[in-house]
């Protein structure tokens, strides 16, 4: 993806960073400042995984999901999944920016899978696996995000080796993501991540303001108590995952306590934007994403 890199600083070098309200986020907060959204103690936004089976199923495209999260539900941010891209080329890319720059819009992440193994013992294929995320460093910067969200890999809960190689291979992400100013962030997403103590040791180990974590609601084992996992990770928070699965006649989710959760979040002072994620099956695609965005307005 060298093409993309190059091309890319040239778009940006001739003023597409200087457009009226598109400057590019480095922080969630940020980009709630550049929108405006300042007087809600956070903004919604939608994980466009929420839509994979319309997705899958050809009802819907990428290239129009910023339409969707104006017009049908309100919403003023997206986090886009990387799978979900029919190509990644220069063209593409700024048409979905424009897309969204049009409808208000903010593209704030990639969610970034099947990149390859950060923690595995095999060193060529970690830093496979490193270069392997680099043209979607490019691609975010492209559509203006603030972040990437990458996986940590396998290996078992409290692994030291596992521990120490994650650190490795996500430093040296972090160090190419540097000169844009552009954020690495891990979600608990199996392996090493779902396991709190673990994560937070490669937090610690890579100690970058640029490498952060995007607590998920949902994710964890049995046996881990995601409400405490979710406060080991607030600290280190540049994204939040409003995870939902059904909800109750009151409208509440039925597996999560929100009131609680969400105390958590906001107790860590963050104000950035709440993704929702519906993972359900009750309810469409559609009714979930709708009902979940009632229940966070709850907390605003």
């Amino acid at each position: 993806m060298r093409t993309i890199r190059c091309t890319r600083r040239a778009f940006i070098q001739n003023g597409a960073r200087g457009a009226a309200g598109l400057a590019l986020a480095t922080s969630p907060a940020t980009a709630i400042g550049n929108w405006g959204y300042a007087m809600s103690k956070f903004d919604i936004s939608l994980a466009a995984w929420s839509v994979h089976k319309m997705v899958f199923a050809g009802k819907l495209k990428q290239i129009d999901m910023p339409e969707l999260c104006r017009r049908e539900f309100g919403i003023g941010g997206l986090e886009l999944v990387n799978s979900f891209f029919p190509s990644p080329q220069y063209r593409y890319c700024k048409d979905l920016r424009k897309q969204a720059d049009d409808l208000g819009v903010k593209i704030l992440l990639i969610m970034c899978d099947a990149e390859g193994d950060m923690s595995q013992p095999d060193k060529a294929a970690r830093v496979q696996a490193v270069r392997n995320h680099r043209k979607w460093v490019d691609i975010a910067l492209t559509l203006g995000c603030h972040s990437i969200r990458c996986n940590s890999g396998g290996g078992k809960a409290g692994d030291r080796d596992a521990i120490s190689r994650c650190a490795e291979s996500f430093a040296a992400l972090v160090e190419y993501a540097r000169p844009d100013n552009l954020n690495v962030i891990i979600e608990n997403h199996g392996g090493l991540s779902s396991d709190p103590g673990s994560l937070i040791a490669v937090m610690k180990k890579v100690d970058d303001p640029l490498f952060g974590t995007l607590p998920d609601f949902g994710n964890f084992p049995a046996g881990v108590d995601r409400y405490d996992a979710v406060r080991q990770m607030m600290p280190y928070a540049k994204a939040v995952s409003a995870k939902c699965y059904d909800f109750g006649d009151d409208g509440a989710e039925t597996k999560i306590d929100y009131a609680r959760m969400m105390k958590i979040v906001l107790d860590a002072g963050y104000s950035g934007f709440v993704g929702i994620e519906y993972e359900g099956s009750r309810l469409s695609e559609i009714a979930g994403i709708k009902a979940c965005k009632r229940l966070l307005e709850r907390f605003q």
